[in-house]
């Protein structure tokens, strides 16, 4: 990125992500969402341009990008549902990870078909009593010769029940960060199963379920790092998936702005426009002022993180805070510019508005980015 704009590369990148969802996401996004349809076939598409493997490295069959690219992918395709964009983020994730810490043999079994999203991956950390306090998890993995037992329940994992390859952080040592590992488990492994599918107010087009370890031989041949780099692995893990998060939530804002604009022009009151009222004009002004900040926040992260700089994180965790709270609020002035039509299911942005809601939770609460920026703040 050249100072305050794209490259010509990145330009294309962008175009290339926004002529696929205008054709491929855009027109099926309201019957995903209102039929609970989970677009595989959509998803397998993305990945015959890239898009399941964005920033694995070419030497193992990804497209090798940075993480800005990825975020104009992200910030694109959840122009038209930042449902089926966020789950496409996650997969991206759980691939890098293989990629970036596990040694040859395990990339050679799953990065392959990753790739192509022939198989999918989901990432888990969240249990049911570990949250914000991932570092507390109980899910247990107890060496027994060449496999680890695995035990236990993940929380609230995309693709649960559906994806193939489930990448977990279980504990092999010690309480805290310093005794978690990573292991890749497999959908058909024997003890593996899934609780019902979660009943959520939006990202209606992407399966979430409980993921149950019962017993489960995992050969250690399937972990990815050392023992005890599992927390260090997810929190690298964070970083690029926060800024995903946060560009969903940009796409689906500014497809919300737009709409706005469009409806406001059109919609009459009074024998006037409804964009003709001061009023209507001062919020729109402010909220593409507000998505255009965080815009430029979330790509300067993005850069940050690209680069392996040393505030990277903190950046990565004020970007995805901003991001996600401003493409909250937009979605919401947006819908009340519609007035009672925005909360019909006609028009799109009360899908985009209880879409992006979830974005503050996820990936990290807002309140614990804070905590992350206050802390790097305060650091002696």
């Amino acid at each position: 990125m050249t100072q305050f704009d794209l490259t010509d590369e990145q330009r294309a990148v962008q175009e290339l992500a926004q002529r696929f969802t205008a054709d491929a996401i855009t027109p099926h996004a309201a019957k995903w969402d209102e039929e609970h349809h989970f677009p595989r076939g959509t998803i397998r598409q993305a990945a015959e341009l890239g898009f399941g493997a964005i920033y694995v490295s070419e030497e193992s069959g990804g497209i090798g990008l940075g993480r800005l690219e990825s975020a104009l992918i992200m910030e694109a395709m959840a122009y038209g549902c930042p449902s089926t964009s966020a789950f496409i983020s996650i997969h991206n994730m759980a691939a890098w990870m293989i990629d970036r810490f596990g040694d040859d043999a395990v990339k050679q079994r799953y990065l392959p078909a990753l790739v192509t999203c022939e198989t999918i991956a989901s990432y888990c950390l969240t249990e049911p009593s570990a949250g914000s306090d991932a570092a507390s998890l109980r899910t247990r993995a107890v060496r027994d010769g060449e496999h680890y037992v695995v035990t236990g329940s993940k929380a609230f994992i995309s693709g649960g029940g559906e994806n193939d390859i489930y990448v977990v952080m279980v504990r092999t040592g010690e309480d805290g960060p310093k005794g978690i590992s990573c292991l890749v488990i497999e959908k058909d492994m024997e003890g593996v199963s899934f609780g019902a599918q979660e009943r959520k107010l939006g990202w209606h087009s992407q399966p979430t379920a409980q993921v149950n370890f019962d017993g489960v031989r995992v050969p250690v041949a399937n972990r990815v790092g050392a023992e005890g780099q599992g927390f260090a692995i997810a929190m690298a893990g964070l970083d690029g998936g926060r800024l995903n998060i946060g560009a969903c939530s940009l796409g689906g804002a500014q497809r919300a702005l737009d709409e706005a604009v469009g409806y406001t022009r059109d919609r009459r009151q009074f024998d006037r426009a409804i964009a003709d009222f001061q009023n209507t004009q001062f919020t729109l002004a402010d909220m593409e002022t507000e998505l255009q900040a965080a815009r430029a926040l979330l790509y300067l992260a993005a850069a940050k993180v690209s680069e392996g700089a040393p505030d990277k994180t903190k950046f990565a965790a004020m970007a995805k805070r901003f991001a996600t709270d401003t493409g909250s609020a937009v979605a919401d002035r947006a819908l009340q510019l519609h007035g009672g039509y925005g909360y019909l299911m006609d028009y799109p942005v009360e899908r985009i508005w209880r879409d992006l809601r979830v974005h503050r939770i996820l990936e990290g609460t807002n309140e614990i980015m804070r905590m992350i920026t206050a802390r790097e703040l305060l650091k002696a």
